[in-house]
């Protein structure tokens, strides 16, 4: 077991002593369903014919029936729900009770008396375990989640402080067009979203609050809290951050809320977190790009670089760049090279960019985690001999202003599909903003979160009645890889442990002295 998996396994040894005993059961069924531990502590044990046995993580019930046991379907095998509702119902079998319920823990038996599927594992488990595991099913997912009324679903969008205004508005502007001006909601302005007491979900109404953070990011969380304890959310969608999202990421995973696709560069990366999922890593995968090209190169001519070469950085102390260049150092760490940083004050003094270069050596490689305006101060030509990365997040993509010196040795990362490779895909988001007259003024952005949009709903009306926030990730999951239109991105897909939907990008290089037209310099890849 992983340290962060026996600090879980502390916190709920220690709040089954404490809670109270009604409660012990639910929390020992639990951590069967979820984490495969019986309630001494042993590793749940299943067994399948002529195939291996499983036991603890692996043989923990939500593997396959997922977290809100709602079940999948992985390929042309369906997992079947095993929630009460389902169970303890008629359909194409008898009900369950709970003894037959036990039998089928135990030996793979159905309600009718039928072998189970040869996937279902016979769990070796107690009465007692048993009885509590059943009791934990009883109760999962068996109500519609805070945010979901008999006629609405209620949404949140957050934004940092530190959120650039231009990006700010360019995501609302979608947002509220989406929503319908009429159903979006700030400054805790709006109805108070009511949990439902009975199925009723379809049509609903999309309601839209606008949580604006403020202060510094050790105070978001309990702004967060508050916000969502008087406006209740079955979801988070969309979002936009600056240099810090991290406070927000561990409040949606604390508080058991999904978080689907913010606008945000410099994301969180636990993959093993559940309730936060993102388009692509930002920065920190034009890192892993860079850092990967540097390792080929590496490899090319022998294994090491050449002596005296030199790996240096260039960002603002403070930006999102800054995250970007430790996630570039840690990757080179195994390769035998001097990687050294050349750090700007915050702020654009142009001075202190072209001082950066001041004691540059041939062949050296520079990496330039720089905003345009940085990138507009760059010394009239490039070191020589240097090799040229820059960030096309951070630098405008496309649109990154290098001169026709600077562009000649560049290579930039792009995380994107190539321009003419997308044109038909972001026919259908540029067609819908020029319909709802939305002027487009951050192309990358406003495609994104309407992306957000289009696949959060598309997903919602495959649930049905079962619109549990749980059964929205797992969903999302299944759905996302399934799409064949997906606006900037050649390809998207997600799965249990996965949270970051575009896995890869281009080095490109500009094959002109000035304009857009980028040309690749190596296949899509993923670091």
């Amino acid at each position: 077991m992983t340290m962060r998996g026996i600090a879980w396994l502390l916190v709920l040894v220690t709040a089954s002593s404490l809670a109270a005993p009604a409660s012990a059961p639910m929390m020992i069924g639990e951590n069967i369903y979820r984490h495969g531990v019986l309630s001494t502590g042993e590793p749940l044990r299943g067994e399948r014919a002529a195939a291996s046995g499983v036991q603890g993580a692996a043989a923990a019930c939500a593997n396959c029936h997922r977290r809100s046991g709602l079940g999948e379907v992985e390929g042309v095998t369906l997992i079947p729900p095993i929630t009460a509702k389902y169970l303890y119902s008629a359909g194409n079998r008898s009900a369950y009770t709970d003894a037959t319920l036990a039998r089928a823990i135990r030996e793979g038996v159905g309600s009718d008396g039928r072998v189970l599927h040869y996937l279902m594992p016979h769990f070796r488990i107690g009465d007692s375990d048993a009885a509590s595991l059943i009791a934990y099913l009883k109760q999962l997912s068996s109500r519609p989640s805070p945010g979901v009324g008999d006629a609405t679903l209620q949404f949140a969008t957050i934004v940092t402080p530190d959120a650039d205004p231009l990006r700010r508005r360019a995501m609302l502007d979608v947002l509220e067009h989406f929503f319908g001006k009429d159903n979006v909601f700030s400054a805790g302005q709006g109805p108070a979203p009511q949990l439902s007491h009975r199925f009723n979900p379809l049509p609903h109404r999309w309601q839209l609050h606008v949580w604006e953070l403020s202060g510094a990011p050790d105070s978001w969380k309990a702004q967060l809290d508050e916000r969502l304890r008087r406006e209740p959310v079955f979801a988070v969608i969309s979002g936009i951050g600056g240099r810090s999202w991290e406070p927000v990421h561990r409040f949606c995973e604390e508080s058991g809320v999904p978080c689907l696709f913010p606008n945000v560069d410099l994301p969180v990366v636990e993959e093993q977190d559940f309730y936060d999922i993102y388009w692509c890593k930002g920065v920190l995968l034009e890192a892993e790009l860079i850092a990967a090209r540097l390792q080929s190169s590496a490899d090319a001519s022998g294994g090491t670089p050449a002596e005296g070469r030199r790996v240096v950085q260039v960002y603002r102390r403070g930006d999102i760049g800054q995250g970007a260049a430790l996630q570039l150092r840690g990757a080179l760490s195994s390769r035998a090279a001097e990687v050294t940083d050349r750090v700007l004050d915050p702020g654009t003094d142009p001075t202190q960019v072209r001082e950066a270069f001041s004691d540059s050596r041939p062949g050296d490689e520079w990496v330039l985690w720089l905003r345009p305006e940085d990138i507009g101060s760059l010394p009239p030509q490039p070191p020589a001999g240097a090799v040229v990365f820059v960030s096309g997040i951070m630098g405008g993509l496309e649109r990154t202003p290098l001169t026709p010196a600077w562009r000649g040795v560049a290579r930039m990362t792009y995380l994107l599909d190539l321009p003419d490779r997308r044109r038909l895909s972001m026919e259908y988001p540029l067609s819908w903003m020029r319909l709802k007259q939305i002027p487009v003024v951050d192309e990358r952005t406003q495609t994104d979160t309407y992306l957000a949009c289009v696949v959060v709903a598309e997903t919602v009306g495959m649930m049905g009645e079962d619109l549990v926030r749980d059964h929205l990730v797992e969903m999302l999951e299944m759905h996302l890889g399934r799409r064949l239109v997906d606006g900037h991105y050649p390809r998207l897909g997600l799965a249990d442990g996965q949270r970051f939907a575009s896995k890869g990008g281009f080095l490109v290089r500009f094959p002109d002295a000035q304009g857009p037209r980028l040309v690749a310099d190596g296949v899509w890849s993923v670091p």
